[in-house]
This record gives structure tokens, sequence and C-alpha cells, in this order.
């Protein structure tokens, strides 16, 4: 049985997180991305993160099952070969500043005049229209202005980040969804349109309630830590061990199951912690009583006795942890594809799960830039070698 996206054929333009992230994932289940870089100016991913033999680690999970071609858009006859692999296309994936498709003559409504059901998903840092239009917007500043930095941090220090590009992220997460949606009311239009995300818009649209609190409780959600205001016992917890633990148990229900591990049943109908906002208001008090008993035996011990109460709580993991917990590996969220260079190459699996057409990564991408020139620009254009060679020469490939 095929993936559920292999007659979807898209080209991705744009370099480093969010365009190319929104690539990855449709490629994930059966795209056939082909991702265009100029000849001349590869992406910088290739190159970030940690390296090993001069092979950036980064790379392979954001282009896994890619094709990679060439093409100059800044001259006019890699624009009108632009022009001619967008009849062949569903989708095109753009990330530039606004403005720049435009600068190059290919605007949405001039490419829509060739292909009426191209969908044309453009990530931004603050999207095609308004009045910061024009800014230059990486994850970090979408992060910031989208209100999830201010929130992030001890209450006591400066906002910090998040260690991950969680905005570019969340805005390729937001661009595939509005791009699927696209595609599927083509089915009933028979006509394209343009999927416009921003990065901050993508962050501010997963910060809960805090217009809500502002406009209407007159309150401002600010840095907490590892709490969140009125919501008790959520947090991290030390055990004999000297390791750090997650628990959160406060649902009522949940709360009175905590109460029975920690034994001590009679917190549970104590006035300052029987319900939900009682133990908000108790909370520096309740976390204190929590973490005296977790630190009387070893995390190991202390999460089993939770599991067997059912109660939410876990250990807090770094890669290493990662990679030998058994719930990975039955889940198949370590997958591994082989390398060039490097071998058998490990990366996340695919999320989410499909029961009846999951995903594949069928490779780790193109490691040479235009490695799939040839392939491409025959099989969709009939380009021959004579031709190809010519481009190249002429710096259009």
């Amino acid at each position: 049985m095929g993936l559920p996206l292999d007659d979807i054929k898209v080209l991705e333009l744009g370099t480093l997180i969010a365009g190319p992230f929104t690539g990855r994932l449709l490629a994930d289940f059966g795209a056939d991305v082909i991702k265009i870089e100029a000849p001349d100016k590869a992406d910088p991913m290739r190159q970030w993160g940690k390296q090993k033999d001069e092979q950036g680690l980064w790379w392979p999970v954001q282009s896994r099952n890619k094709k990679s071609i060439t093409l100059n858009l800044r001259l006019e006859e890699g624009q009108q070969i632009f022009k001619k692999l967008v009849k062949e296309a569903d989708i095109i994936i753009e990330n530039f500043r606004p403005g720049t498709m435009e600068k190059w003559n290919l605007s949405y409504d001039t490419l829509k005049e060739i292909n009426p059901g191209i969908i044309m998903v453009r990530t931004s840092g603050f999207g095609q229209d308004g009045p910061y239009k024009s800014r230059a917007g990486f994850g970090s500043v979408g992060e910031a202005m989208g209100g999830l930095r201010y929130v992030t941090g001890f209450p006591d220090r400066p906002p910090t980040r998040i260690g991950i590009s969680i905005g570019d992220t969340l805005a390729a997460l937001f661009a595939t969804i509005g791009c699927l949606t696209a595609v599927h009311e083509r089915s009933r239009s028979g006509e394209g349109q343009i999927v416009d995300t921003a990065i901050y818009e993508s962050v501010f649209s997963v910060m809960e309630s805090v217009i809500p609190e502002y406009l209407l409780a007159d309150y401002v959600r600010e840095r907490m830590g590892n709490v969140l205001k009125g919501i008790a016992p959520s947090n991290i917890y030390q055990t004999k061990d000297d390791i750090y633990i997650v628990i959160g148990a406060n649902a009522d229900g949940i709360f009175k199951r905590l109460c029975q591990a920690m034994e001590q049943p009679e917190l549970a109908v104590n006035e300052k912690y029987a319900t939900h906002i009682a133990r908000g208001e108790n909370m520096e008090e309740l976390d204190q009583l929590i973490e005296q008993w977790t630190r009387t035996m070893p995390a190991q011990d202390c999460l089993a006795v939770l599991e067997e109460n059912g109660v939410p709580s876990g250990p807090i993991y770094s890669a290493k942890e990662i990679v030998e917990d058994p719930h990975y590996q039955a889940r198949e969220m370590i997958i591994h594809a082989e390398h060039p260079v490097l071998g058998e190459f490990p990366m996340p699996g695919i999320v989410p799960k499909l029961s009846r057409t999951p995903g594949q990564v069928k490779h780790v991408g193109a490691i040479k830039l235009g490695a799939d020139n040839e392939e491409v620009y025959a099989r969709l254009l009939g380009f021959n070698e004579e031709q190809l060679a010519e481009l190249m020469e002429k710096g259009v490939l």
C-alpha cells in the first residue's frame, strides 16, 4: 500500500527550519518533496549543529525523504524553469521575507495563472501583510513577541529560551495543518490558495488563556519557573539520589491517589489541600511536603510507587535516557536510515502514527547539493545531459 501523500508533489524553497520542517513532515507521509537550493548558496542547515566527520548531524533529520536540486531564482532563466516545475507541482513551500518571491517575479498571482490548483505555503516572522511584514523574523523573535519567552524562566531572573527552536517548529506545524487543509479544500473547489503562517502567531496561538486573563481579570501571567500559578501539585521534586522527577497531581482524584502513595491520606481531606483552589493557594507548603516524601527514596523506587497508585509522574530525560528507554524503542521513536558517510544514522521516528498507512523514512536526503538534478529535471521537464550542462555553466543550476 502506498503512503498517504504519495500523490502530492512539493517544491520546497527557503532555508533553515520553519519552511523545511514543513517539507519534512509532508515527506514523512510520502509526499514527493523536491528541495530547491541556490547553486551558489546552500541551505545553512547543512552545517548547523554538531558535526561528525565533517557532516552536519541536524541536516539528515531535516532533509530526510527529500530530493535535492539546485536552481538560481535570482536569474530570469531560473525563474522560467521554476514556473515549468510549478506546472507539475501541488504545493510550494517558502519561508523568505515577504516580497522576495514577488521580487523574483514568482508571486502567487503569477504562479496560479500557470497552475490554478497550486497551494503556496508562506511562512515568515510576521505574516504577509501588516505593519511588521517586512521585518526579519527568526524563531527567537517570534517566541519573544508571541509571548512565550515572557513566561519562560524563573521570576527572579530574566526571560529565557526553551532549549530547542520551538517558534520555528510551531510555525511548521501550523503551516502543515494549513497546507493539508488547503489540499482537502482543493479536492472540492479545484483551486489552490495561499497558506500564510507567521511565526509570532504560531507561538501566540498556544499561549493558553493569557489574553482573557489580562483583559477580563487584569492579570498578567508572569514567569513562575517549574509551576503554574494556582495549579498544584505540579512541579519537579528531588529524590534521595539527587534526581528530579515530575509529578502532576492537581486534579482532586489524582491528588487523593498521591496522598495514598505518600501514606498520608489525611492530606486529601485537609482544608488547606482538599480542593483545587486550596492547593493553589498553599502550593509552596504542599510542594515542600511532597518533596520531603520523594527525598526518602531513590527516583526509580519513588516512580514505581507513583505508577502503582496511578499518579502521573516521570523522570526528566536527556538524550541518553531517551535512547535507553524501552518505551521509545517499542514505539519505534528512534529509527535508523543509511547515511553515505556516517553509516547507520539515528533520528526521531515519525509522528503521528497512522494505523493503516503509517509514514516512512526511506533515506536521509541528499548529502551533496543538487544530487538529484539529473533525475528530477529529466523526469519532470525532459532536460537532457547537454541542457543540464549548459544550465550549470551559466549558473542557472
